[in-house]
């Protein structure tokens, strides 16, 4: 089936590497789910369907030639993608299909046009941080891992033992540590893959990894 292809998707629901866009009116807002995408673990945008997984159709074709632009003027460095249009019913659905980068790693211009990195995180773009930029670089580097189990590191395993989670400020608050240093203590320990970085658009937060 020609439209089965498309109607699977939708049935899915947005998610990690699938989007839905209802129209592409903002070249930089969608270069920000291109790298986003292509930080990640690449993924489909359909271009022509709403938030709730109804087909509306593509408006214009101006909207093919603004996905180019997005990734070629937008994107640094530029996304690669493939596209291809499916008529569902006298509706044009584009299918956008971004794979993920080799490249380390692509920025697009925030809201306040400074070009940051963007990651897919479930089905939101959000800007990575210092931490997650620096243990990429490590993992890039192939540098080496120290870990000195100092009194900070043992505070930061305790405080996890005892409360599962902690944020990098509560981190700072009773390490006393200045923000390098107990940056590379959270890279370290996520690049030896004892901790976890969990990520959504309003809380950033670290955990102990499950070992099943």
């Amino acid at each position: 089936m020609v439209s089965g292809h498309i109607q699977k998707l939708i049935a899915e629901g947005e998610h990690q590497m699938l989007d839905f866009k209802f129209e592409i009116s903002d070249c930089k807002k969608i270069a920000r789910s291109l790298v986003a995408f292509a930080n990640t673990d690449g993924g489909r945008l359909l271009i022509g369907v709403k938030d709730n997984g109804t087909i509306s159709g593509i408006r214009s074709e101006e909207e093919k030639h603004m996905i180019q632009t997005a990734a070629e003027l937008y994107c640094k460095p530029a996304v690669e993608f493939s596209a291809k249009e499916w008529n569902i019913n006298g509706k044009n659905v584009l299918e956008v299909i971004i794979p993920k980068s080799q490249h380390h790693k692509h920025k697009a211009p925030d809201h306040n046009n400074i070009y940051k990195v963007y990651v897919r995180v479930k089905d939101e773009n959000i800007i990575a941080n210092s931490i997650l930029i620096k243990v990429w670089k490590h993992e890039n580097d192939k540098s080496f891992v120290k870990i000195t189990f100092s009194e900070e590191e043992k505070m930061l395993l305790k405080y996890l033992e005892e409360n599962k989670t902690i944020s990098f400020d509560e981190f700072l608050e009773i390490s006393h540590l200045k923000k390098r240093a107990a940056e590379n203590i959270f890279v370290n320990f996520i690049l030896i893959g004892m901790i976890k970085m969990e990520m959504s658009e309003k809380k950033i937060s670290f955990k102990y990894c499950d070992l099943a």
